[in-house]
Formats: C-alpha cells, structure tokens, sequence
C-alpha cells in the first residue's frame, strides 16, 4: 500500500489544558521497526486516561502524540512480527500510543485483528475501557452473583460498560452518577440503585449505601474518581471488603495510612489494564471475550460524539464532562 510522507496529527507540546493540542498537518508518519506494524487509522478512541497524559499527571516525555488506541487498516509490516499472523489489508484494533494521527506504528504484540462482527466504531467505543472492566471483575476483584458492587461515575466510559458486565454477572449494583439524565442512564443499564451525587440526597451517599444494604457495607467499590470519593468508599465497604481504585478524575487520592484499613480488615487495589495483558495470551483473552460479548449484544457501547482531528480540543472537553 501507498503510505504519504506527512500526515495530520494532534500533538502536545507542553502540558495544560485542552489548549495546548496543536493540530498539525505535516506531521511524520513513523516507519514501523522491529516487532511494530504500521497502521492506517480509521477511528481513534479518547479515554479519560488521555487527560493525564496532556496535563502532565501521568508524566510522558513531549512533545507527544496522545491517543492509547485506534483501530483501522494494517499497510506495512517490520521485521520480527510473523508470530502475531496479521498481513497488511487487516482490519485491526491495537493498544499502544500515538492514536491522534492517520497513521500509527505499533507493537504487533498489543494489535488485533477485528472480527467482521465488529465495526471500527464499536471496537474503538469499547477496547480499552472494556478490557479494563473486564480485568477489574474477572481478577482484581472476582464479582459473584449476588454481590452488593459500588461502582462510582457508573455513566463514565468505563462505567457504562461495567454496570452492564456486574449485571450481567448478577451482581447488586448501586451506581453514582452527576445530574438526572446520568441517573436514567445507568438506571437503564439495569443498575439496582443508582444516586445522583449532585442532589440533596445525594450528598449523603454514603449513608444512602449502608441504608440500602441493611447497614452490612457493599462487597467491592470499584472507584475511578479518587480524592472527592476515596474516605466514603472506605465507610461503605463492607468488613473483610474489597476497594479497587483505577482513576482520578477528581485528582489522585492522597497518601493512605494503612492502619486505616485494619478496624474491617479492608483489602485495597490499585491495578493497571496492561499488569493484566502483559502476554499474548492475557491479551487476547480478554479482548476475545470483549468481542463476545459485543456480538453477543451481552455489552451495548455509547458514542459520545464523533469528532475530527482538528476539533480534539473539544472532545477532550466534552470527555471531561462525560466521566462522571
């Protein structure tokens, strides 16, 4: 296949807020080296994960491309990639960097080839968030049927898709979200209760969990809001629980002394998707039951909004919006 010389990307330069994402024109397009596939892309996602990239939370070296994952056209090979048997003209979904550009060069290790079941815009709506919900239940915390779950921004890209995999676990679920159209939402996924942390009501949350489960405490917290949530997440988990944090969208959580999980003998988490897809096997794992359950209809995906490369800046504020 044809590759240009230049592309357009969105790039950052310097950290802050959406403002500093520079849409350029005449960006390189990366030669593929060993173990890498170079790939046209169609779609890229923007997960929340994006922002502390671009407001230097999670430090990276700049300037950068953002953008963790992409799904489009493979259109040339490095050396070394024939043990992950993709050729070029494969339709593929790929974990990696650089996701804001036409075209990426990533490990084959961590690309897929996409099932004709599955369109680009659903597999990109739903790859990396749906990995990671699906490690969260499956290994950081094992849900069963019947457990009382607390997953906080239950509306939020991840959120969306976790209520949907506890219920259909048989899992309890008790959702926050912000506003009323957020809570008829995830009411809509099945979730057993759901509380908008923005009412009068809502403001007491965490009484309004330990009243809904009788007084015992729910069997995980599953919270990707981290410093507004973290201390009512410690009161409403039950003895012998389970905390997983996996984000910071109100800012990270501060430093947790450990005798403050010792009266109930809490068990705390906090995990990174790619700790659970370290292999090749691990990967494709959890992406193939993903792709399952999407065909199955099992998991429903929601897309914000479609969106140039030009108009990222944007995006990343309305993605900001959407999280919680």
């Amino acid at each position: 296949m044809s590759v240009p010389a230049t592309q357009r990307a969105v790039v950052v330069e310097e950290i802050g807020g959406p403002e500093v994402l520079q849409f350029k024109s005449d960006w390189a397009v990366p030669q593929p080296t060993e173990g890498q596939v170079l790939v046209k892309n169609e779609i890229s996602g923007i997960n929340y994960i994006d922002t502390y990239f671009r407001t230097g939370l999670y430090p990276s070296p700049k300037p950068e491309v953002l953008g963790r994952e992409a799904a489009g056209t493979v259109v040339a090979l490095g050396p070394k990639t024939e043990e992950f048997n993709l050729k070029v003209g494969d339709r593929v979904i790929w974990l990696a960097n650089a996701g804001y550009a036409e075209y990426s060069a990533v490990p084959a290790a961590k690309t897929l080839k996409l099932p004709d079941t599955v369109s680009y815009e659903d597999a990109t709506a739903s790859f990396m968030s749906g990995l990671t919900v699906l490690a969260l239940a499956r290994e950081t915390y094992t849900v069963q049927p019947g457990d009382w779950v607390l997953l906080h921004a239950a509306a939020g890209g991840a959120g969306f898709l976790m209520t949907q995999l506890l219920k259909h676990v048989g899992a309890k679920v008790i959702g926050t979200a912000g506003g009323p159209e957020k809570v008829e939402l995830v009411k809509s996924l099945g979730a057993d209760h759901v509380i908008d942390y923005r009412s009068e009501e809502g403001k007491d949350w965490v009484k309004t969990v330990m009243d809904i489960t009788g007084g015992r405490g729910v069997d995980v917290v599953y919270d990707s809001v981290g410093k507004d949530t973290w201390e009512g997440s410690l009161a409403v988990v039950k003895r012998k629980g389970t905390i997983v944090w996996f984000g910071n969208s109100s800012g990270p959580i501060p430093p947790l002394p450990l005798n403050r999980l010792a009266p109930k003998c809490i068990r705390i988490a906090r995990p990174t998707l790619f700790g659970y897809i370290a292999t090749r096997e691990e990967f494709e794992g959890y992406a193939n039951e993903l792709f399952s359950l999407l065909t199955s209809g099992a998991l429903k995906v929601k897309i914000h909004g479609l969106y140039s490369l030009s108009n990222v800046k944007q995006a990343h504020i309305v993605s900001s919006f959407f999280h919680r």
